[in-house]
């Protein structure tokens, strides 16, 4: 009997449909077997309700034969049933099913072992209640066919039967363990040493931003650490009891709830009666060999990050054994199997067990693999631009070992040049270096992740024996072979590795090497536009660093040096040399301490004078400085009706030349004693890192200003929050730090340069200026 005919009428219930295998399942039923009748269990999601997404999932080029058949998508949803649920509360079931179908479950190697056990356990619990209960109310019991993972038997190596794994581990010790371990780890990371470190790590990073930049920076390494030690405490629990990651291992434990639930004598479902059970073991699921067409996959699945590595030229080697096999599986062969699986009436209390893949009959090995892809990228190479094709690295597979060591020493390596480039002064080459460091760091942590998740992969040695499901396959009507046939053996690897599977991986990354160099081609993000309705808006610029190349040390000598004799200048820089390295240690910690360090040497001096000396001698001298970009960027802002705000650590006198350019300056304000004199002092604390971003917010909501229309322009990364604070914001000539936050928020970044005839060694001479600079 044909295939349709034995599932026509059948009511089958699906889980996971929005996901790989589940979409591809509900998309064979609906084209291939028009009398099956498709319920699908889905949830809600960020506002959409289950029928809706069920509506997005159909309305998919996947489904695009389908609904053509039956007159569009309305109609094709038509034919679905939904319900509204999750694994985590699953609602009652109707008890007219005929199979159900869970093809739901968390898929990822290393996930937080409470997100493996919730899913892969406690939902298959729930859902598995839910099926028992139906069947009780049902006429005949639902068949209940369960998606598992070849890898359920663990490390182990040899032949692997198709029954039940052999394993005395129990389910509800590990899964009650593991969810009690998780909270344990949440706790742990609020405690007083943990978070010290974090904190502590955070402020070296981001303490010149302020204590709240640093305070959510610590937040986010606490969440991480979090999230990082809930993985690695499901991988060692899952490796110290034989299994290769937490996936393979809870999905295990899942099999034995469904062994046990099932059987009709389980304490956790007393009185319900047995049920069918089919448990479908996958491989490592590839992209469709045939159907819905060849190359079809949603996603990232085990082998595309290694393909795809292998071809940017970021995988030099692989910790595998060159004959060793890797055991691959069209994902439409594995829909088919289900399929047949569905259409199988089994006893109850007897579950039957199938293997779907490869390497038993027609193994593909690692050393072949690699021949296929790599045969593919020298046909087919990705293109550098004006470097060329990517340069492949040949695989020798030396053993996991020596790739370790590798990595290791790469680690190492990028740690000390990151060091390093702390150390380097601001400038186009330092900010080119970390790209370059950020880059490595990238690839290091790709390899990292993925030798670690497929290292256990590579070094056992299974052979899975897959006799029921060739038994299953040669049942099959012989006019169902070429739709609905799943025998493996009949997979041409030179044709489907090399000219379906890799073409079909590499198009969505061919694709944005595309976008990737028209970013390239135009460079960093341009110079924001200044158009649009000009009300409201502000332009807020940093002076030191930003409209001048200066820093408060050099401004203090510029106001200082002018009135001292040669001898004088002497004693007076090399006080300033003396206290230098206690200057640089404030300023790395505490901008706003280091600021009043340096303006205490203003002791003294009367104020009306400063005023005075800038008007006179020093206005030229800061003039000069200025970058000509800079003061093109200012006029634009005021031409364009932009209210232009200058926001300064220096002190007031020194903004004095560059008034007529803003219609508000809010610089440093020297203390004055009775006599005018500076007291050493400030009148208010100073404006640095997070309380300009705070001043700027309180003057927006006092002045009518609307900072998400607003521009900032700043080089510091203690300017960090203020550049957040607006709405439109660019980086100049910035700081190592400030680059990377810049170019990770895809902010324009800007180099604007002082006038070339400047230099920095000349001191305006309040007894011979002759510069002449006057204000454009």
């Amino acid at each position: 009997m044909r295939l349709r005919d034995q599932l026509d009428g059948r009511r089958i219930l699906l889980t996971g449909v929005t996901g790989f295998v589940g979409e591809a399942l509900l998309q064979r039923l609906l084209t291939e077997i028009p009398g099956a009748q498709p319920v699908v269990l889905v949830r809600p999601k960020a506002g959409q309700a289950g029928r809706d997404r069920v509506a997005g999932l159909l309305a998919k080029p996947t489904f695009a034969s389908a609904a053509s058949r039956v007159g569009g998508v309305e109609a094709l949803l038509a034919r679905v049933g939904v319900i509204e649920g999750d694994l985590a509360d699953v609602p009652e079931l109707p008890s007219d099913l005929d199979v159900v179908v869970h093809c739901a479950g968390d898929v990822s190697f290393d996930p937080p072992i409470q997100d493996a056990f919730t899913t892969n356990v406690v939902g298959t619990h729930g859902l598995v209640k839910r099926v028992l209960e139906a069947s009780a109310r049902s006429v005949t019991p639902i068949h209940y066919v369960h998606v598992s993972t070849a890898y359920v038997g663990g490390r182990r190596r040899g032949a692997v039967p198709e029954r039940s794994v052999a394993h005395d581990v129990d389910w509800r010790v590990e899964r009650d363990a593991g969810l009690r371990l998780a909270q344990q780890i949440e706790d742990d990371s609020r405690r007083p040493d943990v978070l010290d470190r974090l904190s502590t790590e955070a402020e070296r990073e981001h303490g010149r931003a302020g204590p709240i930049t640093s305070a959510q920076d610590a937040e986010r390494r606490r969440r991480e650490w979090v999230r990082t030690q809930q993985q690695q405490a499901g991988g060692e629990r899952a490796r110290s009891l034989g299994w290769t990651d937490v996936y393979t291992f809870t999905k295990a434990m899942g099999e034995r709830v469904v062994e046990e639930l099932t059987s009709g004598t389980s304490k956790d479902a007393p009185g319900l009666p047995a049920v069918p059970v089919s448990i479908v073991r996958p491989s490592i699921i590839e992209s469709a060999l045939t159907w819905p067409h060849p190359g079809w996959i949603e996603g990232f699945k085990m082998a595309e990050p290694i393909i795809l590595a292998y071809g940017r030229g970021e995988l030099p080697e692989f910790p595998a054994a060159p004959d060793s096999v890797v055991d691959i599986v069209p994902v439409d062969h594995v829909v088919n199997a289900i399929l047949a699986v569905c259409a199988t009436d089994p006893e109850p209390a007897a579950p039957q067990y199938f293997h779907v893949s490869s390497g038993a009959r027609n193994p593909l090995t690692f050393r072949r693999l690699y021949e296929l892809v790599r045969e593919y990228f020298d046909r087919h190479p990705f293109d550098l631009g004006e470097r060329g094709a990517v340069p492949l690295a040949t695989w020798r597979f030396p053993g996991s070992e020596r790739v370790e060591r590798v990595l290791v020493q790469g680690e190492r390596a990028h740690q000390l040049a990151d060091r390093a480039l702390g150390l380097l002064p601001r400038s186009d080459r330092a900010r080119e270096f970390s790209r370059e460091l950020d880059r490595t760091k990238r690839r290091l942590e790709f390899l990292r992740r993925y030798l670690d998740l497929y290292r256990s992969y590579t070094q056992v040695e299974l052979q899975f024996v897959d006799d029921n499901t060739l038994a299953l396959h040669r049942a099959l009507d012989p006019a169902d072979l070429e739709l609905f046939g799943f025998d493996t053996a009949v997979v041409d690897w030179t044709e489907y590795i090399r000219d379906i599977h890799c073409p079909s991986v590499t198009e969505p990354m061919r694709k944005y090497d595309v976008i990737r160099k028209k970013r390239q081609a135009q460079g960093d993000p341009k110079p924001r536009r200044l158009d649009g309705d000009p009300s409201g808006v502000l332009a807020v610029f940093d002076m030191d660093g930003t409209l001048l190349s200066s820093n408060v040390i050099e401004t203090y000598l510029w106001l200082r040096l002018p009135e001292l004799d040669g001898m004088g200048r002497v004693r007076e820089i090399g006080r300033l040399l003396q206290r230098m390295p206690r200057y640089i240690g404030a300023e790395r910690r505490d901008r706003g301490g280091f600021l009043r360090a340096v303006y205490r040497r203003y002791a003294g001096a009367d104020l009306h004078e400063l005023d005075t000396l800038v008007d006179e001698v020093i206005a030229p001298h800061v003039l000069e400085r200025v970058s000509g970009a800079a003061l093109r960027r200012i006029r634009e802002h005021r031409a364009a009706g932009h209210h232009t705000v200058l926001l300064t650590g220096a002190v007031r006198p020194l903004t004095r030349p560059l008034e007529p350019l803003f219609d508000h300056i809010v610089a440093a304000e020297l203390a004055v004693d009775e006599r005018g004199r500076a007291t050493g002092f400030l009148a208010s604390p100073p404006l640095v890192g997070e309380s300009r971003a705070a001043w700027l917010v309180r003057y927006a909501e006092v002045n009518g200003f609307d900072l998400s229309r607003s521009y900032g322009y700043a080089d510091s990364h203690s300017d960090l929050p203020l550049l957040r604070a607006v709405g439109k914001p660019t980086a100049v000539s910035p700081d190592v730090a400030l680059y990377r936050a810049a170019r990770a928020a895809r902010w324009p970044v800007e180099t604007w340069r002082t006038p070339p005839a400047t230099s920095r060694g000349r001191v305006p001479d309040v007894r011979h200026d002759t510069t002449g600079v006057s204000l454009p």
